[in-house]
């Protein structure tokens, strides 16, 4: 299993603690996108993954490492708040992609 030292959070099983990455608050015009009008981000930092699922009686590795940038479902996951952070908690079958 892999986490970060400062992570609070051990994730079980196939499931993976992401960080999103927030978007920039002007658009090409100079606009202004207020809080309540944004999409939630779907893209963020894996910053820790749990030790795999267990299929057959055999522990799946996961494919997602701490540090990856990932693009998630809009509406996957569960969000939580560990120290004034917030974190969104998914299964590895919600990642649709690594990014870079």
């Amino acid at each position: 299993m892999a986490t970060k030292t400062s992570m609070k959070v051990s994730p079980l099983a196939d499931r993976v603690v992401v960080k999103a990455l927030e978007e920039t608050e002007q658009m090409r015009g100079g606009l202004y996108i207020p809080d309540t009008a944004k999409e939630k981000p779907q893209q963020g930092e894996v910053v820790a993954v749990g030790p795999g699922r267990f299929e057959k009686d055999a522990r799946v590795p996961m494919e997602v490492k701490v540090g990856n940038k990932v693009l998630y479902g809009k509406y996957s996951g569960t969000e939580v708040t560990v120290d004034g952070e917030q974190y969104l908690i998914l299964r590895e079958s919600d990642v649709l992609a690594i990014v870079g």
